[in-house]
């Protein structure tokens, strides 16, 4: 059986890929609605996806049943899919790879990615990740930007992974990235761990402004930013009615703004899968803990870089890697 269903197979120029997967990696659904987001705005189309009956429990995560026009009753069953567009304003196009995290055969399906990027030439894979973490959500979200390549890190700003505990899909991805020399860096976006039970576009829409920089790609998220003004008042509004939770909250807001500019991690230095995460049950990776370390710093990854600088930044580290390759 053939993992990798091909629909068509593009030509694409200088392509990166960007990934976001549902569940343990995706608090708040963070990583997906960004994900989701630059597919509808880029107008990305399916050009594969991978077969779900080696890579899912179906009694854990379990197909969709529907009735179609009145009449016809259809199974959905769990997707994988790959995608691809142009960056607007760029000379090279974009892989998206958008699902929900398998149970299964994680090193055959990470593989499999890995061998689909490889194919269309990918440069560079950004791996999109958010958890929970003891941060308000009245403040600017924090992104914290990991990779174990030492020369992207330089370039970059990025952090170099120490994290040692359970990890997920975005673990196993960057690790089988590494395997095949693929440079790839991941992007955890921090979500207030008392309001994990709703979607964040706050948190999304600092995934995109990331991703869009990374890609060099002008974008006006409006539509994101009013989600986000809205999440924000709700769970403001909310909070309000809790003399305990807006106690708590201002906490946070106090820990928050000495712990330096945002832009830079979410407290808990975020490793490749973060550190001191905890438990690997229905709730979301959660980072632990006010006292354990940020990255502070300004710019967009704690390196001082504004979107034009990273941009140029990565332009650089690929072209340095085509030189190399070619």
């Amino acid at each position: 059986m053939d993992i990798v269903t091909w629909e068509r197979r593009p030509s694409l120029r200088h392509p990166l890929l960007v990934s976001a997967f549902e569940g343990w990696n995706d608090a708040g659904d963070a990583a997906t609605l960004a994900a989701s987001y630059l597919i509808d705005a880029w107008g990305a189309e399916r050009f594969a996806t991978i077969d779900p009956e080696e890579f899912f429990d179906f009694t854990s995560t379990r197909p969709q049943t529907r009735i179609v026009d009145g009449a016809h009753r259809r199974l959905d069953w769990p997707t994988i899919e790959m995608l691809s567009a142009t960056v607007p304003g760029t000379d090279r196009d974009v892989i998206f790879v958008r699902g929900i995290e398998p149970q299964l055969r994680w090193r055959t399906f990470c593989r499999a990615i890995v061998e689909v990027a490889t194919a269309a030439g990918t440069e560079l894979v950004i791996i999109l990740a958010a958890l929970l973490a003891d941060v308000p959500h009245t403040r600017p979200v924090r992104v914290t930007g990991t990779t174990d390549d030492v020369e992207l890190s330089g370039r970059m700003g990025l952090v170099r992974s120490d994290y040692e505990g359970p990890t997920g899909i975005v673990g196993v991805l960057a690790s089988a990235c590494a395997d095949a020399g693929l440079p790839a860096a991941s992007f955890w976006a921090a979500v207030p761990h008392y309001v994990h039970q709703v979607p964040s576009p706050k948190a999304a829409l600092a995934l995109v402004r990331r991703s869009a920089a990374l890609l060099g790609a002008r974008i006006n998220p409006l539509e994101l930013q009013v989600a986000a003004e809205d999440y924000e008042r709700q769970v403001s509004e909310r909070v309000a009615d809790d003399e305990d939770a807006a106690a708590y909250v201002a906490h946070l807001e106090e820990a928050d703004d000495s712990d330096g500019p945002p832009g830079g991690g979410a407290r808990g230095g975020l490793g490749a899968e973060a550190p001191n995460a905890e438990g690997m049950g229905a709730e979301p990776m959660r980072a632990e803990g006010p006292d354990s370390g940020g990255m502070g710093g300004s710019g967009l990854d704690g390196s001082g870089l504004d979107a034009d600088g990273l941009a140029d930044e990565v332009e650089r580290f690929l072209r340095g890697h085509r030189r190399r390759d070619g």
